[in-house]
């Protein structure tokens, strides 16, 4: 059967990335995220291996429907990439808005949680395996970063994750980037990586043989 993967964030960046290169694969890929138009113009380019499934990350129950919706439609779950994230002001602690961490963190942090959550009960049946993207900022400290502490959580429990999951043959991966020439930056970096960068290291991981569990991928623009 076919092999199917949850893709949160799935509409721009990194995610439309990984869509598309999974899509390539041979994977069926379901596609969530909030943004409905830049979705379904996903699902028409990939075709009928795509899902729309719009909702918001922050939103368990949202997520948790998703993924049942997406069982049902293809018949399984393989694999759940935990990819939705934003970043927040560079204005550290004291100049720092709270309000808009608590955004960020429900959305880093929580979202994360939320997708293994909601995807662990289907990733059992397929001895299944879970991503999620962490960060280069989440391997260093860099001064007044919350978006960097948010994403060091992440690199914990991916790890933690990883060690629960073994105990019944699944797997867990993080990818860690450096700068990403996406969005989620004002100006355009056509020298740093691309998703597809990205994508394709997400993929070595899923397409991996069963006895090899990747942990980490960490990748760096060159220079």
């Amino acid at each position: 059967m076919t092999k199917t993967l949850f893709l949160t964030g799935a509409s721009s960046g990194i995610g439309a990335a990984t869509a598309r290169a999974a899509a390539k694969a041979g994977w069926n890929i379901g596609l969530f995220a909030r943004s409905e138009d830049k979705l379904n113009d996903l699902a028409a380019e990939i075709g009928d291996q795509a899902l729309v499934l719009v909702g918001d990350a922050t939103d368990y129950d949202a997520q948790k429907q998703a993924i049942d919706k997406l069982a049902d439609h293809f018949g399984q779950v393989d694999a759940a990439f935990a990819n939705a994230g934003r970043g927040t002001s560079p204005a550290g602690t004291e100049n720092g808005d709270p309000r808009d961490w608590k955004a960020m963190v429900d959305l880093n942090i929580m979202g994360a949680l939320y997708t293994a959550h909601a995807a662990m009960p289907h990733l059992r049946k397929t001895t299944g395996q879970y991503v999620v993207t962490g960060s280069a900022a989440g391997r260093r400290h860099i001064q007044g970063s919350i978006y960097g502490a948010t994403k060091w959580f992440i690199h914990g429990y991916a790890g933690n994750l990883a060690d629960e999951m073994a105990e019944w043959g699944g797997r867990c991966m993080v990818v860690s980037p450096g700068m990403v020439d996406t969005a989620f930056f004002d100006e355009a970096k056509p020298d740093k990586l691309q998703p597809e960068d990205v994508a394709d290291a997400v993929m070595h991981a899923l397409e991996a043989p069963a006895r090899a569990a990747v942990r980490e991928i960490h990748l760096m623009p060159t220079g």
